[in-house]
């Protein structure tokens, strides 16, 4: 006769077991990776031990109280239930992954070494700074750390990660990268880091489908990465399917209530769901408006082509759409090409010569503003050097935007038409403007 296991009691570890360390907290966390209900139970246990005075809780009970608290996302009390406690390896270890979340990163070096000397696994030390000079922008000193472990740690899932992910961080073969993560993945199918990093090359590739079963395959492992759970939304949306992808930021926010940039994600996407079919509609004919009052003067037009306009009085791409062919191929020295050129501007906004139907706006001439020599390098770079987020960067290929210059010419209203740019990503662009010293359009 088969004796069914007792249920796992999380409570019952939190409160009362006497015994706890890496056995067990890998064992809390794998319970709450399969039910995350689980996790409002670690609450509950955790509300319960900080309810008991000093006096009742021992040194080792406070590095339990520490470890929990870091694991529902408030490392400040976390860290402060830790100083509490013996000062042992399990302490030190979880003093470096709180300077790691912190991005304190020569004290999370300092606090591994600590660990190991106080007995903490050598290897996952090894694994945990390596890990932080990656993160530190030094992959060949991590590359340094991981050529140093020997033995059954080289098997393990954890080290063919730290591997993989230092071989992108140095810009090395993309097929060894994927390589060590599908060999993380043979020794754990459910390792987080290993399907965030197939998640993203995927994603860098194009292969948004693909990308989106290893960010749902990674986000199950509790505790989710931050990173998986913010690009796996901003796939959702890219697919317009907003309620999975406010399930995603709200998960953030569950335990990070103060999460910054999951908080504006989330109300971008309940907005962009809550758009009513009317609204898109007028929504779209004011992009139209906004777009036909454009000067032509704002695009890299030929001198010809530019010069047959203004002597045809056109300005504005407006004026230009009530045009057809054969009025501008009728006008001194306007050929083919200068034709082919207008013709490709247009089609780059959605737009074609010969629309009968378009009113003339009333837009005001505007005159050529002059630019400095240094203005106009900086109008020339790339919009890729500015940094932006992968949502950011979505739109600006959406939209066709290349350079910096292009980018500029758009006003703000143009830009949140675009599908998923919201207020978050607006912001982030007039951030990375100022440090060129340059607006939007209209500002």
């Amino acid at each position: 006769m088969v004796v069914a296991s007792p249920e796992f009691d999380l409570k019952q570890m939190v409160l009362y077991n006497n015994s706890f360390g890496p056995r067990e907290i890998d064992q809390m966390l794998d319970e709450i990776s399969k039910d995350l209900k689980k996790f409002d139970e670690l609450k509950e246990a955790v509300s319960a031990l900080r309810a008991k005075s000093d006096e009742e809780l021992n040194p080792a009970t406070q590095v339990k109280l520490g470890v929990c608290l870091f694991h529902t996302g408030n490392y400040k009390d976390a860290c402060a239930a830790l100083k509490k406690g013996d000062g042992g390896a399990l302490a030190q270890f979880y003093f470096a992954k709180i300077h790691q979340v912190n991005k304190e990163w020569t004290e999370a070096l300092d606090a591994y070494n600590l660990a190991q000397s106080s007995g903490y696994d050598a290897g996952i030390c090894a694994l945990g700074r390596a890990d932080i000079y990656r993160n530190m922008g030094n992959p060949k000193e991590s590359l340094r750390e991981l050529d140093r472990l020997s033995g059954a740690i080289e098997q393990t899932a954890e080290y063919l990660y730290q591997r993989g992910a230092t071989v992108a961080a140095i810009g090395g073969n993309l097929q060894e990268t994927t390589a060590l993560y599908e060999r993380a993945l043979v020794v754990d199918k459910n390792h987080p880091g290993a399907l965030f990093g197939l998640a993203l090359e995927n994603e860098r590739r194009g292969n948004d489908n693909d990308a989106l079963e290893y960010y749902k395959r990674a986000v199950v492992h509790f505790p989710t990465n931050v990173g998986t759970l913010i690009n796996l939304g901003l796939l959702f949306e890219d697919m317009e399917m907003y309620e999975q992808a406010n399930v995603c930021y709200q998960r953030v926010l569950d335990s990070y209530p103060d999460h910054k940039k999951a908080a504006l994600f989330l109300k971008d996407s309940r907005a962009s769901n809550d758009m009513t079919i009317d609204e898109s509609e007028r929504r779209k004919q004011d992009r139209m408006k906004q777009t036909l009052d454009l000067p032509v003067s704002d695009f890299e037009l030929s001198v010809r082509s530019r010069n047959c306009l203004k002597s045809m009085g056109i300005n504005t791409l407006g004026d230009l759409c009530r045009r057809s062919e054969q009025e501008l191929l009728g006008s001194k020295n306007f050929g083919e090409t200068s034709l082919v050129e207008i013709k490709d501007m247009l089609s780059m906004k959605g737009l074609r010569l010969g629309i009968s139907s378009v009113e003339k706006p009333a837009a005001e001439p505007q005159e050529a503003e002059e630019l400095s020599e240094e203005e106009q390098s900086v109008l020339l770079r790339p919009v890729a050097d500015l940094n932006l987020s992968v949502r950011a960067r979505k739109c600006m290929n959406r939209l066709n935007i290349q350079t910096i210059g292009e980018l500029v010419r758009r006003t703000a209203d143009e830009l949140l038409e675009c599908k998923n740019f919201g207020v978050t990503s607006l912001k982030e662009i007039r951030e990375h403007l100022v440090d060129f010293n340059i607006k939007l359009r209209g500002e």
